[in-house]
């Protein structure tokens, strides 16, 4: 569940949160006024910021704005009493609600708000598209997640109408992880997001915004929330894109964070793919023919599994192994989940999981946790 109690957080978090929502002051505006407080900002809290604003190297409608605030304190317990209204989660860069990849790169927000309950690290692609893909599209896109999460990928996107939509209940429908970053706050969700949130909840999946409280939806919002897609994510797929799309902001943004990129192929005489066509003949990003090539681009090969009880790998792993390996699932346990249900000795465990990994079956996150691929 997410923690919505406003007194867990510290006077740095609650300072950081307060200047988030001052319009303008985004990620490199804030680099530089930590720069200037000596590296963070709990200070400024206690602080009227009349007293500080005017020595801070900032533009001057940032100044202004932030000159209107009075203190910093106050501003961040209303974001936190909206958030708490909102069943809303604030997850912090280095919390494990805030994903691991986002943060690696450069522009990620301080912080993101979040419904829903984030899990544990895993190989996770952006799936995106068109809001009006041809005829028929929808059930291939929808059928090609599902494949997708079946796997143990998690599937990454926007919650927008057409191709976005399809991945997310693709993912569900195969019981895995869904992400959606959207383009509003998450008290502003548009009528078929408010619809759709209800499942993600009940099902596992998270939505995300790194827009405050009461901040609608505009022509900017979008572009920005892409590097998010593709910045929480290992790779980027994008399923159909006409030559204007905005889903080819989300293959820009993953060229940039070096992520691999790639498109599905369609005819040349639909419009409507013109957008991965030009991705691929420019060398933006690799044609992608089946999942198989998902799975690789993101580091996991489920082809590999040996099913238990069939072939000649499975039959060569000792016995301690086959034990690990079934206890694993394709959800990543932490080594002690496993121990517990092994009813091996860690020794014995830390053998069977170097076998699993050397032969394919499993895969080591950061943290020691397992999970199979």
């Amino acid at each position: 569940m997410v923690d919505v109690t406003t007194d867990r957080y510290t006077a740095e978090q609650r300072a950081l949160l307060a200047l988030w929502v001052v319009p303008g002051l985004g990620p490199r505006t804030l680099g530089r006024l930590r720069a200037f407080t000596g590296g963070g900002f709990a200070r400024l809290v206690a602080c009227p910021v009349r007293e500080w604003v005017g020595e801070v190297p900032l533009p001057v409608p940032v100044r202004r704005r932030l000159a209107e605030v009075g203190e910093l304190g106050p501003l961040a317990e209303r974001v936190l009493e909206r958030c708490a209204a909102g069943a809303m989660g604030v997850a912090f860069q280095g919390e494990p609600a805030y994903p691991a990849r986002l943060a690696e790169t450069d522009d990620a927000p301080p912080l993101l708000f979040y419904r829903g309950q984030v899990g544990p690290p895993r190989r996770r692609v952006a799936m995106v598209g068109s809001r009006h893909p041809d005829q028929g599209f929808l059930p291939f896109a929808r059928g090609f997640a599902r494949q997708v999460a079946e796997g143990g990928v998690g599937v990454v996107s926007g919650a927008a109408a057409g191709v976005d939509r399809a991945c997310h209940w693709g993912a569900l429908d195969a019981g895995g992880e869904t992400w959606a970053f959207l383009g509003s706050a998450l008290d502003e969700l548009d009528p078929a997001q408010a619809k759709l949130l209800p499942h993600f909840l009940a099902r596992g999946g998270v939505f995300f915004s790194e827009l405050p409280p009461g901040v609608r939806a505009s022509t900017t919002t979008f572009p920005r929330r892409n590097r998010l897609i593709a910045g929480a994510s290992d790779a980027v797929l994008i399923l159909r894109a006409g030559a204007a799309s905005g889903s080819l902001y989300t293959a820009e943004a993953g060229r940039t964070q070096g992520r691999p990129v790639l498109a599905l192929p369609g005819d040349v005489m639909n419009e409507g793919a013109a957008g991965c066509n030009a991705l691929i003949r420019d060398g933006h990003a690799r044609a992608c023919l089946s999942v198989h090539e998902v799975w690789r681009a993101v580091g996991i090969h489920p082809e590999r599994v040996v099913p238990p009880g069939e072939g000649s790998s499975w039959e060569e792993l000792s016995v301690e192994a086959r034990g690990a390996y079934q206890v694993l699932d394709r959800v990543p346990r932490s080594f002690d989940e496993v121990l517990a249900g092994s009813r091996l000795s860690p020794a014995a465990l830390t053998s069977a999981l170097v076998e699993l990994e050397l032969s394919g079956l499993v895969i080591q996150h950061p943290g020691r946790l397992y999970e199979k691929v």
